[in-house]
């Protein structure tokens, strides 16, 4: 089974945001792994709220920063969309969803960055299936 990366900087929203939903709707698929080059002490307050009203999950209870030394060896890396250098990490394939990070915002820009997530999540999961990737 392919592990999957989503990494930004900080580890905190999109980046946990697409680990969430790939484990929802890809862990048939892939295995899920987020990180960044730093970490927050927790993760974004309205993305755990939203997600777990949007879909059940609760990030707090399965997920934490982590940074990319946590990881294993990892297969596909998807950055979220850094306005800064993008952390590297050695892989077969690599792609960035260029997703802007929606911290500090009003709820409205963290559920279209969900919903984005959600279909690259789904978009990704289906070229795994049919082997493109």
């Amino acid at each position: 089974m392919k592990k999957v990366a989503f990494i930004c900087v900080h580890n905190s929203c999109r980046s946990q945001m697409a680990e969430a939903l790939g484990r929802k709707l890809a862990s048939d698929v892939f295995e899920s792994y987020s990180a960044g080059t730093e970490t927050k002490p927790r993760i974004n307050r309205d993305a755990v709220r939203l997600m777990k009203q949007v879909h059940g999950v609760d990030m707090e209870e399965t997920q934490h920063s982590k940074l990319l030394s946590e990881l294993p060896e990892i297969d596909i890396v998807v950055t979220m969309g850094c306005n800064v250098q993008c952390p590297m990490l050695p892989c077969s394939h690599r792609e960035d969803w260029g997703l802007d990070d929606p911290s500090g915002k009003r709820d409205e820009a963290f559920l279209e960055t969900m919903d984005r997530i959600e279909e690259k999540v789904l978009d990704l999961k289906g070229r795994i299936e049919t082997g493109v990737l």
